[in-house]
Protein backbone atom coordinates (compact mmCIF):
# COMPACT_ATOMS: atom_id res chain seq x y z
CA UNK A 1 0.00 0.00 0.00
CA UNK A 2 1.24 3.50 -0.94
CA UNK A 3 2.13 5.86 1.60
CA UNK A 4 0.72 8.71 0.15
CA UNK A 5 -2.80 9.54 -1.08
CA UNK A 6 -4.11 8.81 -4.64
CA UNK A 7 -7.67 10.21 -4.58
CA UNK A 8 -8.89 13.22 -1.99
CA UNK A 9 -12.43 14.22 -1.10
CA UNK A 10 -13.16 17.32 0.09
CA UNK A 11 -16.65 18.26 0.98
CA UNK A 12 -17.84 22.11 1.00
CA UNK A 13 -20.95 23.74 1.62
CA UNK A 14 -20.01 27.27 1.28
CA UNK A 15 -19.33 27.72 5.35
CA UNK A 16 -15.21 29.16 6.66
CA UNK A 17 -14.56 25.93 7.68
CA UNK A 18 -15.59 24.74 4.66
CA UNK A 19 -13.48 26.91 2.88
CA UNK A 20 -10.20 26.13 5.10
CA UNK A 21 -10.43 22.35 4.69
CA UNK A 22 -10.74 23.11 0.54
CA UNK A 23 -7.43 25.39 0.77
CA UNK A 24 -5.75 22.63 3.16
CA UNK A 25 -6.54 19.42 0.15
CA UNK A 26 -5.19 21.84 -2.42
CA UNK A 27 -1.62 21.66 -0.69
CA UNK A 28 -2.64 17.82 0.34
CA UNK A 29 -3.27 16.76 -3.26
CA UNK A 30 -0.63 18.82 -5.06
CA UNK A 31 1.96 16.96 -2.50
CA UNK A 32 0.61 13.98 -3.45
CA UNK A 33 0.00 14.08 -7.19
CA UNK A 34 -3.49 13.05 -6.59
CA UNK A 35 -6.79 13.17 -7.95
CA UNK A 36 -9.62 16.03 -6.20
CA UNK A 37 -13.38 15.35 -6.01
CA UNK A 38 -15.18 18.41 -4.96
CA UNK A 39 -18.45 17.32 -3.39
CA UNK A 40 -21.52 18.99 -1.76
CA UNK A 41 -24.13 17.56 -0.30
CA UNK A 42 -27.94 18.89 -0.67
CA UNK A 43 -29.40 17.72 2.65
CA UNK A 44 -32.72 17.17 1.59
CA UNK A 45 -34.43 17.41 4.68
CA UNK A 46 -34.37 21.04 5.40
CA UNK A 47 -36.38 20.63 2.14
CA UNK A 48 -39.21 19.38 4.58
CA UNK A 49 -39.06 22.52 6.45
CA UNK A 50 -40.19 24.40 3.46
CA UNK A 51 -44.24 23.94 4.08
CA UNK A 52 -45.47 23.50 0.60
CA UNK A 53 -42.26 21.93 -1.05
CA UNK A 54 -41.05 24.46 -4.07
CA UNK A 55 -39.14 23.04 -6.69
CA UNK A 56 -38.08 26.34 -7.13
CA UNK A 57 -36.13 26.03 -3.69
CA UNK A 58 -34.45 22.58 -5.17
CA UNK A 59 -33.35 24.39 -8.00
CA UNK A 60 -31.65 27.53 -6.51
CA UNK A 61 -30.01 25.38 -3.99
CA UNK A 62 -28.87 22.88 -6.80
CA UNK A 63 -27.83 26.27 -8.48
CA UNK A 64 -25.70 27.19 -5.76
CA UNK A 65 -23.88 24.12 -5.37
CA UNK A 66 -22.59 24.02 -9.01
CA UNK A 67 -21.50 27.84 -8.60
CA UNK A 68 -19.54 26.96 -5.68
CA UNK A 69 -17.99 23.81 -7.23
CA UNK A 70 -16.94 25.51 -10.19
CA UNK A 71 -15.32 28.08 -8.89
CA UNK A 72 -13.60 25.98 -6.69
CA UNK A 73 -12.95 23.60 -9.50
CA UNK A 74 -10.98 26.43 -11.40
CA UNK A 75 -9.44 27.91 -8.22
CA UNK A 76 -7.79 24.24 -8.13
CA UNK A 77 -6.54 24.27 -11.99
CA UNK A 78 -5.05 27.51 -11.25
CA UNK A 79 -3.26 26.25 -8.22
CA UNK A 80 -1.63 23.19 -10.93
CA UNK A 81 -4.30 20.33 -10.09
CA UNK A 82 -4.45 18.22 -13.05
CA UNK A 83 -7.22 16.24 -12.35
CA UNK A 84 -10.52 18.26 -10.48
CA UNK A 85 -13.93 17.00 -10.54
CA UNK A 86 -17.36 17.68 -8.81
CA UNK A 87 -20.02 16.12 -7.49
CA UNK A 88 -23.43 17.47 -6.75
CA UNK A 89 -25.65 14.98 -4.84
CA UNK A 90 -29.15 14.94 -2.06
CA UNK A 91 -29.46 13.14 0.84
CA UNK A 92 -27.89 13.58 4.35
CA UNK A 93 -23.94 14.70 3.97
CA UNK A 94 -23.33 12.48 7.25
CA UNK A 95 -24.05 9.61 5.67
CA UNK A 96 -23.63 10.28 1.95
CA UNK A 97 -20.40 11.05 1.83
CA UNK A 98 -18.58 8.50 4.09
CA UNK A 99 -20.95 5.49 3.13
CA UNK A 100 -21.64 5.70 -0.62
CA UNK A 101 -19.79 8.45 -2.06
CA UNK A 102 -16.18 7.57 -0.36
CA UNK A 103 -16.44 3.91 -1.17
CA UNK A 104 -17.90 4.34 -4.88
CA UNK A 105 -15.34 6.66 -5.48
CA UNK A 106 -12.31 4.73 -4.30
CA UNK A 107 -11.52 7.67 -1.99
CA UNK A 108 -8.33 7.39 0.40
CA UNK A 109 -9.05 10.97 1.97
CA UNK A 110 -11.80 12.77 3.43
CA UNK A 111 -11.16 16.58 4.23
CA UNK A 112 -14.34 18.59 5.60
CA UNK A 113 -13.91 21.22 8.31
CA UNK A 114 -15.03 20.64 12.07
CA UNK A 115 -18.09 22.80 11.57
CA UNK A 116 -20.63 23.85 8.71
CA UNK A 117 -23.45 25.23 8.17
CA UNK A 118 -25.92 23.69 9.75
CA UNK A 119 -25.99 25.01 14.05
CA UNK A 120 -29.45 23.03 14.42
CA UNK A 121 -28.40 19.88 13.08
CA UNK A 122 -25.36 20.16 14.49
CA UNK A 123 -26.32 20.68 18.04
CA UNK A 124 -29.23 18.31 18.08
CA UNK A 125 -27.72 15.23 16.56
CA UNK A 126 -23.78 15.80 16.35
CA UNK A 127 -21.80 17.17 13.70
CA UNK A 128 -21.36 15.80 9.94
CA UNK A 129 -17.48 15.65 10.45
CA UNK A 130 -17.85 13.34 12.92
CA UNK A 131 -20.36 10.99 11.21
CA UNK A 132 -17.79 11.22 8.72
CA UNK A 133 -14.71 9.99 10.78
CA UNK A 134 -17.32 7.69 12.56
CA UNK A 135 -18.52 5.57 9.29
CA UNK A 136 -16.08 6.32 6.40
CA UNK A 137 -13.82 3.74 5.35
CA UNK A 138 -10.36 5.66 4.90
CA UNK A 139 -8.45 8.51 6.57
CA UNK A 140 -10.74 11.67 7.33
CA UNK A 141 -8.91 15.23 8.33
CA UNK A 142 -11.00 17.51 10.30
CA UNK A 143 -9.50 21.24 9.41
CA UNK A 144 -10.47 23.46 12.30
CA UNK A 145 -10.40 27.39 11.94
CA UNK A 146 -8.29 29.11 14.39
CA UNK A 147 -10.88 30.53 16.66
CA UNK A 148 -12.28 26.98 17.93
CA UNK A 149 -8.32 27.15 19.60
CA UNK A 150 -9.35 30.13 22.16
Amino acid sequence: MANNYQRILVAVDGSKEAELAYRKSLGIAMRNGADLLLIHVIDTRTFAIVEAYDQAVADRADQYAYELLEQYKTQAIDYGLKNVNCLVEFGSPKLRIPKDIAKSQNIDLIVCGATGLNAVERFLIGSVSENITRHAPCDVLIVRSEKEFS
